[in-house]
């Protein structure tokens, strides 16, 4: 861990009157007996605001932050366990506009500096947990480390910003910049291996490890190394764009290049593609050259197997009319959905081919256009970024993410048309960004989305793909809606929404182990043993799952507290390379990668998974498993499930988000 000089004397010698008021108000929160120690909270946190906007009050805060704790700042809040903390939850605690969210996120984070340094020696977490939480935070925060506060920030934040800043940056220098790109590279490569659609924060990111490099005032030990794959992806792929020389000076060179020196730049770009999901500006000005050019240097460029290939070449006018109108440098993320768009084969579906067509000539409304504008600016044109999100989403149909938004349904929903329905896809994303309406059904009546209130959002979702940003606030009102025309029915009200929602492939037999009305675990034995008979190869006669099946689960932390309901797909049940039965399963949140306590650890790569995956063997998934739909007609063979196992997901159950459901 990086020294440095000692600056709290600075405000001892300069304010000392800081000092005491600390000194004070901790002795004050310190005497306070339980009931009334919220009262002397806001002294203490008015006095630490002040303090650490001063140079030298990160230091100075440290020195206290034991007996800051010790009096009792952190009690009766989730910052009590530091062991259980999120670093990627930092993010919006130090972007908050709320004081009190801010200054307990710094103060916890200066309590595990004092940890990580061995001046503190705590109860609950390691000098080692807590250096390795503080680097997690500062690569999640890379961005605000090296940057100004954005308009945004000053109009939300005003002085908090230069909290969030000042802590970020002293937290930097006591830990040491090699540690916290180690940390980051192994994050991004962790965030890349499930294929998200949604990369421009990881974008941003790769270009700050860039800038990191070329400063010679930051010292990056080895750690940089492993960057280099990320930067050369999007910065330096081939020969020709080595040095990263501009777009136009780029076009200029493939201008004077031969077919084999343009075979070469097309396979390499390939490979970098494919081998981290990112995708070069200078991709998309190859492509775009290439594509009126010859059909074998734009499979190249694609980097398709013969399976593509064929796809390509069957619909070669359609292909070079989408790379025409969506492909630009700006947009250069399209390539890889289009890539695997035709690797999926599914222009070979009657209906896909002709509703891209359609989505070529679609002219939006108004709302689509300006909300598309807002979000991702007007290059290209926002009929071109839709078009784009369009090709990503039908290619990662299991790269959708929800964003920081309550709306897991809305976005599980597109995965799953994707995925099994893309036609229909299709359909809704013109009548949400031709129409500014989307129509459904429920039970033979006509729900509309301008004519429903609300929806489960608070607020319109805006950080996410283009699809979503057009589909999900549609979505979300007419979900909410049909669970209103459901609220007089006895039961929980997914039994009736989700086939109607998601299509028809959804098992119309329902089971849920909760108690509706009073919360309670309800026939938990039964519905387990339903479970495995439907969905455990070994009990349901090998069938394997057909359609992807909509499922609910209890989220908890890890310590495995509930968290909260979470709406996830059923993808497939296999035996991994281990011989583990596992639950293969689609969540929509960005980052599946989530410790659910009781050491389930829902994993996302090294376990068969597939690109956008997340799996747990058997056992655990059922633990967390509350809602399930089932084909009532194939009940497989309940009474050859091993009692013994069942004994043992209901315990962990029981242990864990069913502890006061008992």
């Amino acid at each position: 861990m990086v020294e440095t000089a000692s600056q709290a004397n600075t405000i001892e010698m300069t304010q000392p009157h800081l000092v005491e008021r600390l000194e004070d108000a901790i002795t004050a929160l310190d005497e306070a007996p339980d009931f009334s120690k919220a009262t002397k909270v806001r002294r203490l946190y008015d006095t630490a605001k002040r303090i650490i906007q001063s140079e030298g009050g990160c230091e100075l805060l440290e020195r206290y932050i034991e007996r800051i704790e010790r009096a009792g700042l952190f009690k009766n809040t989730d910052y009590a366990q530091p062991q259980i903390l999120v670093p990627s939850l930092s993010v919006h605690a130090l972007k908050s506009p709320d004081a009190d969210t801010v200054l307990i996120e710094a103060l916890s984070d200066l309590r595990l500096l004092a940890v990580a340094s061995g001046a503190y020696r705590h109860e609950a977490i390691s000098a080692e947990q807590a250096h390795h939480h503080l680097t997690h935070i500062l690569a999640v925060n890379l961005q605000m480390l090296f940057s100004v506060p954005s308009e945004a920030e000053r109009e939300t934040q005003g002085k908090l910003a230069k909290i969030s800043r000042n802590l970020l940056q002293y937290l930097a220098q006591r830990i040491g910049y090699e540690y916290i790109i180690e940390q980051l590279i192994d994050e991004i490569w962790r965030i890349l291996q499930q294929r998200p659609i949604q990369v421009d924060q990881i974008k941003q990111m790769v270009t700050q490890i860039a800038i990191c490099q070329q400063n010679p005032d930051i010292d990056l030990g080895q750690s940089g190394h492993g960057a280099d794959r990320l930067i050369s992806s999007l910065y330096g792929a081939t020969q020709a764009s080595r040095e990263d020389p501009g777009v136009a000076v780029y076009l200029s060179r493939l201008e004077t290049m031969d077919a084999p020196t343009l075979q070469y730049e097309a396979t390499g770009f390939a490979r970098a593609m494919h081998d981290t999901g990112l995708v070069s500006p200078y991709h998309a000005v190859l492509l775009r050259f290439v594509s009126d050019n010859s059909d074998h240097l734009l499979s190249e460029a694609l980097g398709l197997s013969s399976t593509g290939r064929d796809c390509l070449l069957s619909f070669i006018d359609l292909v070079r009319a989408l790379i025409d109108k969506a492909v630009h440098p700006e947009s250069a993320q399209a390539i890889y959905g289009l890539s695997l768009l035709l690797e999926r084969c599914i222009l070979y579906q009657p209906a896909v081919a002709p509703s891209l067509w359609r989505q070529l000539s679609l002219t939006l409304s108004a709302e689509a256009s300006q909300r598309l504008s807002l979000l991702f600016g007007d290059q290209p044109t926002p009929e071109a970024r839709l078009l784009g999100g369009v090709l990503c989403v039908l290619g990662l149909p299991l790269g959708v993410g929800q964003g920081n938004n309550p709306t897991c349904q809305s976005a599980r929903a597109i995965s799953m048309w994707a995925y099994s329905d893309p036609d229909y896809l299709l359909q809704l994303v013109v009548s949400a960004a031709r129409d500014n309406e989307v129509i459904m059904h429920f039970e033979g009546q006509s729900i509309s989305s301008r004519d429903s209130v609300a929806g489960i959002a608070k607020e319109l979702p805006m950080d996410l793909d283009p699809v979503s940003l057009i589909l999900v606030p549609h979505l979300d009102r007419i979900y909410a809606e049909m669970g209103r025309r459901c609220a007089d029915r006895e039961g929980d009200p997914h039994r009736w929404v989700n086939p109607e929602f998601h299509g028809w492939w959804c098992g119309r037999g329902f089971a849920i182990n909760v108690d509706v009305a009073t919360g309670k675990l309800h026939q938990l034995q039964d519905f387990l043993r339903k479970f495995y008979a439907s969905y455990h190869p070994f009990y349901n006669g090998n069938q394997p799952l057909i359609h992807p099946q909509p499922a609910g689960v209890a989220i908890t932390d890890s310590a495995m507290r509930f968290i909260g309901w979470h709406a996830i797909t059923i993808l497939r049940v296999a035996l991994d390379q281990e011989n583990v039965m596992r639950v293969y399963f689609y969540n929509p949140n960005n980052d599946s990668g989530q410790n659910w306590g009781d050491d389930i650890l829902v994993s996302t790569a090294g376990n068969s998974e597939r690109s956008g995956e997340a799996s747990l063997p058997f056992e655990q998934f059922a633990s967390r498993l509350y809602i399930f739909h089932f084909d009532p007609l194939e009940p497989g063979m309940m009474g050859s499930v091993p009692p013994e196992e069942l004994e043992a997901v209901s315990e962990r159950i029981i242990k864990s988000w069913g502890a006061n459901r008992v």
